[in-house]
């Protein structure tokens, strides 16, 4: 007899998983019904749209469920389906006690960080804004405290040198995969053994906004090079030159001592844009100016008029990491 199960998530890093779980890659189980944020406005004309979730749940006759807050008549229609399991990424609803004591093996949920690191809403920008080497998928059992539930497994992937966060989501929702097929049927027959996650090593990421993508120029190259690649694409990271707000989104860095001030252009090379740092340089591969699109520094540089010692102004970053969840 087939698992009962139902999704609950609303963004489209979630793909991969639903598709293995939908083609039996991760046991017998029967997918019963889709949870989704309500249809937003979306892109440039902001017309009302469904999220992909969905429409990957409609091109398959699957049932669709987009409460704008999840309350008493949800769970009861939850309880209703007598579930074995759920499963849950990237939804944007709090579930209460009593939802998540519903199906007979719980309710799991897969976060984008190796847990307990990055606790949070952003853990993606922020592995690759701190410079990590390596980020992963955890798949953790869920309760009530934010993304503290044991964890069953996790699934690495590598974090390169000019990976930017749309790459590394890339790489995580993919990672979903191998996980989900060696946990779910672990769930599923009742032996699975969580972890506790060590709390001596919790870390939390908030919610990003645009005043993130603010840049200053006085820290080290490498810093700032990993922390543009981090925001690309959300919020993006931006400098202002003159009279014009510059994003950028890619980065590279030297940390050999460079002339110059903090955010002056130093020179075009095949790196890119060189601007010199609090230490060392960062070369910016990728810029856009207002109103057009996002080229290769050679490309963005052609007919743009760039007076001799041309400095970037600097504005303090905030920080995206934080021991107490403040």
């Amino acid at each position: 007899m087939a698992y009962r199960m139902i999704f609950m998530g609303s963004d489209p890093i979630a793909l991969p998983a639903l598709n293995a779980i939908w083609e039996g890659e991760c046991g017998d189980i029967e997918l019963l019904a889709i949870y989704t944020q309500p249809d937003r406005p979306r892109g440039r004309g902001k017309k009302v749209a469904p999220n992909e979730i969905k429409t990957w749940a409609l091109e398959r006759g699957l049932p669709v469920h987009q409460p704008e807050k999840m309350r008493k008549e949800q769970r009861l229609e939850i309880e209703a389906m007598q579930l074995d399991s759920i499963l849950v990424m990237a939804f944007g609803h709090l579930l209460s006690q009593k939802l998540i004591e519903t199906p007979r093996y719980g309710i799991w949920n897969l976060h984008t960080s190796l847990l307990p690191k990055y606790r949070g809403a952003s853990p993606i920008q922020c592995a690759v804004a701190s410079g990590d080497a390596e980020t992963g998928v955890s798949l953790m059992e869920m309760v009530r405290e934010m993304d503290a539930g044991p964890v069953l497994d996790v699934e690495k992937v590598s974090i390169e040198a000019e990976d930017t966060a749309l790459d590394v989501e890339a790489k995580l929702s993919a990672a979903c995969v191998p996980l989900l097929r060696r946990g779910l049927p672990l769930i599923h027959r009742g032996e699975a053994t969580s972890l506790p996650q060590d709390e001596s090593q919790v870390s939390f990421v908030r919610k990003l906004g645009k005043e993130d993508g603010e840049l200053d120029f006085r820290v080290e190259g490498r810093e700032l090079a990993k922390r543009i690649n981090g925001l690309f694409p959300w919020p993006g990271a931006r400098a202002r030159l003159g009279d014009l707000v510059i994003k950028i989104g890619l980065a590279t860095w030297d940390e050999a001592d460079c002339s110059g001030q903090p955010g002056e252009v130093l020179d075009l090379e095949s790196r890119g844009l060189k601007v010199a740092c609090g230490t060392g340089s960062v070369f910016l591969k990728r810029l856009q100016r207002p109103g057009g699109k996002m080229l290769d520094a050679a490309d963005f540089m052609r007919g743009f008029e760039l007076p001799e010692k041309s400095v970037f102004e600097s504005k303090q970053m905030p920080p995206l990491v934080t021991r107490d969840g403040r």
